[in-house]
């Protein structure tokens, strides 16, 4: 597909963030180990964001000869921009039709493996607000982080789907979310597990909807890990051993070692039998499985429908987009 000169709103990237990530990498200290590879990542805390956090805190990176420098953005948008320039090699969590947007517009772009399949995200409102369905969204703002995400392609499905005249705003983290639901800046809020599960016990908020609700997240892979063309080219050996790495970081996240949930508990700042319950209810491992992107048909056409591409991906650029490091 030929290189499109405009790009749609739902891809369009905040320079903001690609001059923010370029100054943090440009001051970074030096590694000592003998690779380093350095990635955005969409949304930290959430348990599915956090395998290169836990996995660099068991040393499962460093074994594989890899020093990780990671930088913690809002959402798909502001991680996809710094892989496209260049300043890093990898983006992880990125939205899938926002990655498959970027590519088909020619930005050097390639998924090297999926991120999650299904997703554990879910919308929101006060408890005192009238809204309790998304058909009560009708008229009102409903949130999403940023253009291009996961998120935004759901509430887009959404709108689509129910026949809604909801209008979508993007928020930003499900921190600042949460602070623009309750001081009535957002009607309907969104945030992903473990964020908002001590509000919903408190009975402060409830769930509007989960990602689930819209078609587009059912046995689909929403978020991808990409990586630059040109670094997938010159360093295809390392991101394959970032690759074996990142499922090791899987398989110790879902083993019986008890360090991976006081590590996950500190990192994000809640109680460990919060963290547990994040990961054992919310976040199967199979949502998290790197190795296969699903519904790729179904997502091709949404993006048509969604106008994120004007046509489904051809079979030789599919092969060129996805290229997925296999399992040893």
């Amino acid at each position: 597909m030929k290189h499109l000169r405009n790009l749609t709103a739902a891809a369009a990237l905040p320079l903001a963030s690609a001059i923010f990530a370029s100054a943090v990498f440009a001051s970074a200290t030096p590694a000592s180990a003998q690779d380093t590879l350095k990635m955005t990542i969409g949304q930290r805390g959430n348990w599915d964001t956090a395998i290169t956090q836990l996995g660099t805190k068991a040393g499962i990176f460093k074994k594989h000869g890899l020093e990780l420098e990671m930088v913690y953005t809002s959402g798909s948008g502001e991680t996809l921009q710094p892989v496209i320039g260049g300043a890093v090699e990898l983006g992880l969590a990125v939205g899938t039709l926002g990655a498959i947007a970027a590519y088909a517009k020619g930005a050097p772009v390639r998924i090297v493996g999926a991120q999650a399949t299904g997703a554990a995200d879910y919308w929101y409102a006060k408890s005192s607000s009238p809204i309790k369905t998304l058909q009560d969204t009708n008229g009102r703002t409903i949130a999403y982080s940023t253009n291009g995400s996961s998120t935004n392609s759901v509430v887009r499905a959404f709108v689509s789907e129910y026949k809604l005249t909801a209008k979508p705003t993007p928020t930003g983290n499900p921190s600042a979310t949460l602070t623009a639901v309750m001081t009535d800046q957002v009607d309907v809020g969104w945030a992903a597990p473990p964020f908002g599960l001590k509000e919903l016990e408190a009975g402060t908020i409830r769930v509007v909807a989960k990602a689930t609700d819209a078609a587009i997240v059912r046995g689909q892979t929403i978020r991808v890990l990409v990586a630059n063309a040109d670094a997938l080219a010159k360093k295809k050996a390392v991101i394959e051993r970032f690759m074996q790495a990142y499922r090791e970081s899987i398989d110790y996240m879902y083993s019986d070692n008890p360090q991976v949930i006081k590590d996950y508990a500190e990192f994000v700042g809640i109680p460990e039998s919060l963290a547990k319950r994040t990961r054992d209810e919310f976040f199967p491992k199979s949502l998290i499985n790197p190795d296969k992107i699903e519904g790729l048909d179904s997502l091709s056409a949404e993006a048509v429908t969604l106008k994120f591409i004007p046509a489904p991906l051809t079979a030789e650029q599919t092969k060129e987009l996805i290229q997925i490091v296999p399992r040893k």
